[in-house]
């Protein structure tokens, strides 16, 4: 025995084992070791029993170079394995037998984990149509067609198994001579393998169905949290690779349900590019013939949302996986989104007015002839110095107060505001209301947020990736421009900030387009509340006609239900994170077709409550108020021609401003030099037994060096009066004095600004708490963002209430005073025409007729009645096109179905099952449109139409056909009977149910 130590050979051999989940090493000694010899022999010999004289020709001729490999094992330091075509059954056979005899050897594998993820989708990739093809066979078998396993046990293959149904932990696998791949017998029998060659784990197809459609419904349930609902009902340790098989098993799953989507779309004719855009809202889209005409074609609402943000890799760490998903038609491509980044520039803060005073003194100096320049500059120092933050302010506030939200680094590109012509002031409070989280978070997150759009009834239109960036103008540019291109004209979108946006449209290269084709931009109705009430009564929806009684905040419904996903999502790969973002919105737009029906009927008895509500009180106030026809209007205009005009500057003001408080400053300064002066000559030595002569020549120093500043201030004033007096053409001897009535008007107008400065501020507090109340009260809002709103407003209430005092004085000092406020009242500011009417101190408003609180609440009434009567039209057009598309659609799939299995194609099943799921809510749908016919009020025609551009056959169309099938007195009478409350279950509900479930039945064909 020390013989063989000493010759170098052990009698010990180390073997990693690879047979079932998990990998053991095990010790073989030199008996053990002849006894596995043997053992593998005997299964190689078992493996070839089966093979016809081609395999073992093959077999033959490469068992030299594989004998090789595997002798070598032990001192090669890397491998590859390069898979054979996907076609030569023969050579798969021969490597799937040769690998059998060593599938005891273990190589320990140091390639990367990209380098794993890369190889992995390459073995995917060839597999996977083959695997789609197995998929259809079990889900969807035909019944003349039987799989005969093949008797030969030697193709079985053991294999273990994860199935939350039966908790099986091994089954057998039956293969046949004609199949490719185990991981197409797996599929073939349910089961769905962890790797595409030789997989030592399968997940049921029935599990990952379940935790498909849990996820559909529940976007927060996790892969790792249903991995360890598996561990839980199999009694073992939960491991975090578990959740990684599973991951990995459950994209497969989801590639292998987009191609049979794919499929079904093209054997129903909705395979065409843009087809869900132009298609999917049947009240959106499908226009029928001689239909009454609406205001706007298209509306839908655009907006960002930050939930959904993703962690980038930190510091020098490399991407692992670097898949891109493309297969969704909700994505505009990066591309196509970056053509529109050069369109705005973002705009430069205004320099403060520390820094206007430096310039402006550098121009005032003798050498320099620009007059010109230096008094603009001056006037612009004044402005200014009114609009300088209050140093003693809050942080909080002073965040606020902070209109600039910058972007990735090297990135100008323009926010959606950039391009207004005017800063107006709304545009302010949209840039001051974000959260300052947004403006330091570029570098955290790769995709910060998600830009959507959608259409009034809840349907996605287009979503893109905010890159490391804030809500960036190229984002909603690109979607009007893919508006233009699809939609058709005459449509309107909304905005949070559609007021300014629609100027950055103006001047972007799609100006000419989006006026030429007659379309609208506005505001939502929530967010339009914080506008000032100048942009109010220009894009407000419930001003706009046409609109109905729309809201257009449909995103922020959307958001709130998105926000399920924020935790998921966040260290996602970028693939994965738009694979579950794509899922989601596919059943978000499926609820919604669900809940068509339902929405309309709410329109609907929304629009005739404030009907039948509102109608009657309004007409007895006007004849109270004495109030004609025509009036309303007329003082709806006066009013807002009143607000056109409130606040803008007088032409002339802005130099006499400057002169004015330069010469304020001036006789400051002048009092102040004189004051030094007297101190300076005055001063007489103390005793010297009480005073050093040090601390004399100290105190005498410090008085001269007073005196020497407070002498050049008054000069640096004087040459800057000078300068103003040359612009304004002023004599010296005509230097206006303080009592001169030029002197006053300005001083006057100058008290006025400072009110007006007031207002305003106070107004931007109260539109930040209006927007902290909105998310505090959001769903989903995560708990450490509701703290942190509730500390915010706790200082936002306190800086109001410092705002309060900063305007009550100004109030007061002017001549004469206003009224001044209290805390109480301006905590229950909600509308910001309050905010305006109080700010205007040039006109009297009393005997305006708007201004009294009766008529403005009249004219309110009248909007909302029109608004009515308009959603009332909307709604009878909306209803009649999803009816008509209906009865189309289930014509369309009868006939569709029946080609299908007449040709005996593989996806019939499928389209079978989509079909069924879509007749089902089809159904659910005619009974709200049937409710909706059957209610008091009902002003439309209360039957399908024909689609536009539709053809006739015989001069009947499709629809008319259907329609003679319901005519009896039968349907009639169950039509008539049914009852718009929708949550009433009584008999004559479940009768017309019953009607339109058979009557949909007939369609159907059996199998």
């Amino acid at each position: 025995m020390p013989k063989l130590r000493g010759t170098g050979i052990s009698r010990v051999v180390n073997v990693r084992n690879l047979t079932g989940a998990s990998r053991a090493r095990k010790s073989y000694g030199l008996l053990a070791q002849q006894r596995e010899r043997e053992a593998a022999q005997e299964r190689y010999e078992q493996s070839i029993r089966g093979l016809g004289t081609q395999s073992l020709q093959v077999l033959a001729e490469i068992q030299g170079s594989a004998s090789m490999t595997a002798d070598n094992n032990d001192i090669s330091d890397a491998w590859e394995d390069v898979p054979s075509p996907p076609d030569d059954l023969v050579t798969h056979t021969a490597h799937d037998i040769i690998d059998s005899r060593f599938h005891s050897r273990y190589q320990i594998d140091s390639r990367t984990w990209r380098q794993r993820l890369q190889r992995l989708q390459r073995n995917w990739e060839p597999l996977i149509e083959d695997l789609v093809d197995a998929y259809l066979g079990w889900k969807y078998p035909v019944a003349d067609m039987t799989t005969d396993p093949c008797n030969n046990p030697d193709y079985n293959y053991p294999i273990d198994v994860v199935d939350i149904f039966t908790l099986d932990t091994q089954i057998i696998i039956h293969q046949t001579e004609s199949t490719k791949s185990i991981s197409v017998a797996l599929v073939q029998q349910g089961y769905l393998g962890t790797t595409p060659e030789r997989p030592s784990l399968a997940v049921s197809l029935r599990t990952l169905e379940l935790y498909y459609w849990i996820r559909r419904r529940k976007p927060s349930f996790s892969i790792e949290a249903f991995a360890k609902v598996l561990c839980d009902l199999y009694m073992i340790p939960y491991h975090r690779r578990y959740r990684d098989g599973l991951s990995n098993t459950f994209d497969v799953y989801l590639a292998i349900l987009r191609i049979i989507d794919k499929r079904v779309a093209k054997e129903l004719g909705r395979d065409a590019e843009n087809w869900r855009v132009l298609n999917a809202c049947p009240p959106c889209c499908n226009v029928l013939d001689d239909e009454p005409s609406l205001r706007f074609s298209r509306m839908f609402v655009l907006d960002g949302n930050n939930s959904l943000k993703r962690v980038g890799l930190p510091g020098d760490r490399q991407v692992g996986d670097l898949r891109t998903f493309e297969d969704s038609d909700y994505y505009l491509s990066t591309e196509f989104v970056n053509s529109f980044a050069n369109e705005v520039k973002k705009q430069k803060p205004q320099p403060k007015s520390s820094d206007v005073m430096a310039t402006a003194q550098q121009k005032s100096q003798p050498d320099n002839t620009d007059i010109d320049g230096a008094a603009k500059q001056l006037s612009v120092t004044v402005i200014d110095t009114i609009d300088e933050p209050n140093p003693e302010s809050s942080d909080a506030e002073q965040l606020s107060e902070d209109d600039s939200t910058p972007t990735a680094p090297g990135d100008d590109a323009g926010d959606p505001t950039d391009g207004a012509r005017a800063n107006a002031p709304c545009t302010k409070n949209w840039k001051a209301a974000a959260a300052e989280s947004n403006k330091k978070m570029w570098a955290i997150f790769d995709e910060s947020g998600v830009f959507a759009s959608a259409c009034r009834h809840g349907f996605i239109l287009w979503i893109i990736d905010m890159i490391q960036s804030g809500e960036l103008a190229k984002y909603p540019l690109a979607i009007i421009a893919k508006a233009l291109e699809l939609l058709p004209a005459g449509f309107l979108t909304a905005y949070d900030i559609g007021c300014s946006f629609d100027g950055t449209i103006d001047r972007s290269s799609l100006g000419p387009l989006f006026k030429e084709r007659r379309c609208t931009c506005c505001v939502n109705a929530f967010h339009g509340y914080s506008h000032n009430f100048l942009c109010q009564v220009q894009y407000h929806p419930s001003i706009i006609k046409g609109m109905g009684l729309e809201d257009l905040e449909t995103l922020e419904r959307v958001f709130s239900s998105s926000n399920q996903l924020a935790p998921v999502t966040r260290y996602m790969s970028k693939h994965r994170r738009r694979v579950f973002i794509d899922l989601f919105f596919r059943q978000w737009d499926e609820e919604k077709y669900e809940n068509l029906g339902t929405m309309l009927l709410n329109n609907y008895t929304q629009a005739l409550r404030i009907i039948n509500d509102d109608g009657p009180e309004f007409t007895r106030a006007k004849q109270e108020f004495n109030v004609q026809e025509g009036d309303l209007e007329k003082w709806r205009l006066d009013e807002k021609e009143y607000f056109s005009t409130l606040g803008k500057e007088p032409e002339g003001h802005l130099l006499k401003i400057a002169y004015v408080e330069r010469l304020r400053e001036l006789r400051e300064a002048e009092e102040t030099y004189k004051s030094a002066n007297r101190r300076f000559l005055i001063s007489t030595p103390n005793d010297a037994a009480t005073e050093t002569y040090a601390s004399e020549l100290s105190s005498t120093r410090k008085r001269e060096t007073e005196r020497r500043h407070a002498d050049e201030r008054r000069d640096q004033l004087t040459r800057d009066v000078i300068l103003l007096e040359e612009k304004l053409g002023i004599t010296r001897d005509k230097r206006w004095s303080f009592a001169s009535p030029e002197f006053l008007e300005i001083s006057k107008y100058l008290s006025k600004r400072t009110y007006e400065k007031a207002v305003d501020k106070l107004q931007k507090l109260v539109i930040q708490r209006l927007f902290e109340l909105q998310k505090l009260n959001l769903s989903y809002t995560a708990y450490k963002m509701r703290t942190h709103i509730a500390k915010s407003l706790q200082t936002r209430c306190q800086a109001i209430r410092t705002a309060v005092a900063a305007y009550n004085k100004a109030a007061l000092a002017l001549n004469p005073p206003k009224p001044t406020l209290d805390w109480s009242k301006v905590s229950h500011y909600t509308f910001l025409e309050d905010f305006a009417i109080i700010r205007d101190t040039n006109r009297d408003i009393s005997d305006r007729p708007w201004a009294k609180v009766v008529i403005r609440e009249l004219i309110k009434k009248d909007q909302k009645l029109q608004r009515a009567h308009e959603e009332i039209v909307r709604c009878n057009v909306e209803v009649r096109r999803l009816h008509t598309s209906i009865v189309d659609e289930g014509r369309h799939f009868t006939k569709r179905l029946q080609e299908i299995k007449e040709a005996g194609l593989p996806i019939y099943g499928a389209v079978d099952e989509f079909v069924t799921r879509r007749r089902r809510v089809n159904a659910q749908l005619l009974t709200r449109i049937l409710q909706i016919y059957s209610l008091p009020g009902f002003t439309g025609i209360p039957r399908p139409g024909v689609k536009k551009d539709t053809m006739q056959v015989d001069g009947q169309s499709q629809t008319d056909e259907v329609l003679e099938s319901g005519s009896n007195s039968s349907s009639q009478r169950r039509f008539d009977d049914v009852v718009p409350e929708v949550e009433e279950d009584d008999d004559e509900e479940v009768e017309a149910i019953n009607g339109i479930v058979n009557f949909l039945g007939d369609l159907s064909i059996s199998k």
